[in-house]
């Protein structure tokens, strides 16, 4: 099944997102209790991260065809430029199609470990545009794009960033999921701006991310360079080193972004979960829709 069909249904369209574990250990934790747990929220599809060079390859692919297969659930791979070349990335394309994988959340990634500033790999794609006409090309897969609400780390013009995301749909990307926030003013600019100013009628999907300690979400929002409300900030710093304190501050402020944009006519929320069950859940039920 495709993604983009999803968006189309009256009630909000809830996905959720992890990463492949390190060890056969985790992985096993990962598909005997998260996945059951997240399904039990109904959501309808779940995402698969990819490190930077196909670090996850395997595990990425796996885990998305033991998704599809054994849990019944709708799933799609990630798929990064970031240190493979074009060759590399049709066999993961092709073992993917192999697999019944239907869709491809297609990305520029991070640069690989060791490499501070990113640079497109020699034989590669250089961008997420390029990755994106490449899998159109192939007629077998439905494709997700990134989206920055405060701009991309690296780019100095929101706006400029913004019409990258446009020509990524140009590209052929059927929908955009967004990087994390926290001020929903920050997401609504940006839809605007493409609704208004680009005419992109593809679905845009807020992604939000719970927080989990104040110490991960500082590194995390400064690695992709997302603003944090100064009255958030000083809770954080009330709340210090008290960590279940903070995830439930999490679970409250994402609450709110959630409902305000649900309220909104978003078409559905995606949860960058890090492979955690409990914060979602009570996002959910705060929003009923667990």
């Amino acid at each position: 099944m495709r993604i983009t069909p999803l968006y189309a249904r009256p009630e909000p369209t809830i996905s959720f997102e992890f990463f492949p574990p390190k060890t056969p250990e985790g992985e096993a934790a990962l598909l005997r209790d998260v996945v059951p747990a997240l399904k039990c929220l109904h959501p309808a599809f779940m995402t698969v991260t990819y490190g930077a060079g196909g670090g996850t390859k395997s595990g990425t692919l796996r885990i998305v065809s033991t998704l599809l297969r054994e849990h019944g659930v709708e799933a799609m791979a990630h798929l990064t430029c970031s240190g493979s070349t074009r060759e590399m990335l049709a066999e993961v394309l092709t073992e993917a199609h192999e697999l019944g994988i239907g869709n491809i959340l297609a990305l520029r990634g991070d640069p690989p470990a060791g490499q501070a500033v990113y640079e497109p790999t020699p034989g590669g794609f250089p961008y997420a545009i390029d990755l994106i006409r490449y899998v159109k090309s192939l007629g077998h897969f439905g494709i997700g794009a990134a989206g920055y609400p405060e701009g991309h780390v690296q780019c100095h013009d929101k706006k400029l960033d913004w019409d990258r995301c446009a020509a990524k749909v140009e590209a052929g990307a059927e929908f955009i999921i967004t990087q994390l926030f926290y001020d929903a003013g920050d997401f609504l600019e940006f839809e605007d701006y493409l609704r208004t100013k680009r005419g992109v009628t593809v679905p845009i999907v807020p992604g939000v991310l719970p927080f989990i300690n104040g110490s991960q979400i500082r590194r995390i929002t400064k690695l992709c360079g997302a603003g944090m409300p100064d009255h958030l900030v000083r809770q954080l710093e009330h709340f210090a080193d008290d960590d279940e304190s903070v995830r439930q501050l999490g679970v409250e402020v994402c609450s709110g972004i959630c409902r305000r944009l649900l309220d909104h006519g978003v078409p559905g929320i995606h949860f960058y979960c890090l492979n955690r069950v409990l914060s979602c859940q009570e996002i959910l039920r705060n929003l009923r829709l667990a």
